[in-house]
């Protein structure tokens, strides 16, 4: 389990683009569940859209992918702040439900494939247990310049 503040020393994002609230579970280098507290403050709400504001689903997909790069770094051990996780790519994205205000994000990560510093995840984003957003995740570690 990790608070905001740990996590702040796992990934680079901060305020207002860090999407992940804590880290529920972690099982090694297989899974990673984390939280989304999903709030009317959020920048974006002003604009997508005022009469019904609605989560975008880039961000929630942005979100899973803050996830996985906690998710890497834990699996390493935390080790080797010197790299950090960059998204190369997302395939079989789909939206299944509107996130709105109030709703608590709660998503899984599971690892499909790890290859040196390439990673292939599997993530699903669900509100009170129905599917909001899922896709797969391709990420590689890179070198901090």
């Amino acid at each position: 389990m990790l608070d905001v503040k740990e996590i702040f020393n796992t990934i680079p994002h901060r305020y207002p683009f860090l999407l992940v609230d804590r880290i529920v579970e972690v099982q090694s280098d297989q899974r990673i569940v984390g939280i989304k507290n999903v709030t009317i403050n959020e920048g974006y709400f002003q604009g997508h859209f005022p009469a019904r504001p609605v989560m975008p689903g880039v961000l929630i997909c942005e979100a899973m992918a803050q996830l996985g790069a906690i998710f890497a770094h834990t699996a390493r051990g935390g080790q080797d702040g010197r790299k950090f996780f960059m998204l190369t790519g997302l395939d079989r994205v789909r939206f299944r439900k509107a996130v709105e205000p109030g709703d608590q994000l709660r998503m899984e990560l599971t690892c499909l494939r790890r290859r040196g510093s390439f990673w292939k995840m599997k993530g699903v984003a669900t509100v009170d247990g129905k599917v909001a957003a899922e896709a797969e995740i391709s990420a590689m570690e890179v070198p901090v310049e």
